[in-house]
């Protein structure tokens, strides 16, 4: 087989499963990638950092399509490595020395047309969240998982769930009254 590699005399039967595995991996991309990185805003706050998170996660499922047993679980085990690698970024030494600015010094880019809800004051809002509580919530209530989906793609117990769930919900609401956009929406309710 190496020979074969080497030579590129390859078989029609080999060059048919290397298709068929890039084949199934590119139609599962193209059709997961925007709510994938929808997710990575969400958990990561910043478009660029989601879309290196979504590469990450993509190129570490690409690594093992093959191993995958269940392709109806596969949402779930992309989420899973998502929520890993933002956990472990956030650990290693050379994020911590870098600072964010609130301007860019070259010019502004046009805005996109679609709000990924980095204006809204909503976003805002959760963003000011620690990010155990973040990850909690994005999962809950923008990927409409059940607690015991959060749970295990967290790693952590049901109760932690539901307890970083209630805190962070608690905070958001001692709180809404610094946003007036958002404390009009509460006190109709």
């Amino acid at each position: 087989m190496q020979f074969a590699l080497q030579t590129g005399a390859l078989d029609d039967m080999q060059r048919s499963t290397v298709s068929s595995k890039d084949m199934a991996f590119a139609e599962y991309m193209s059709a997961r990638q925007p709510s994938l990185l929808r997710t990575a805003y969400l958990l990561t706050g910043d478009r660029h950092a989601a879309e290196d998170l979504v590469q990450s996660a993509l190129a570490k499922l690409y690594l093992s399509w093959d191993k995958v047993q269940r392709r109806e679980l596969l949402d779930g085990y992309v989420r899973r490595i998502m929520v890993n690698e933002n956990n472990s970024l956030w650990r290693r030494a050379w994020k911590r020395k870098e600072v964010a600015t609130p301007l860019v010094p070259d010019a502004e880019a046009p805005a996109d047309r679609h709000d990924h809800g980095e204006k809204s004051a909503l976003w805002e809002f959760v963003q000011t969240l620690p990010r155990k509580q973040r990850t909690v919530i994005v999962l809950r209530y923008y990927e409409d998982l059940s607690e015991a989906e959060t749970a295990q793609i967290l790693g952590i117990s049901t109760g932690t769930v539901k307890s970083q769930a209630s805190r962070a919900l608690a905070s958001m609401r001692a709180r809404v009254h610094e946003q007036p956009v958002l404390s009009k929406d509460w006190e109709e309710r």
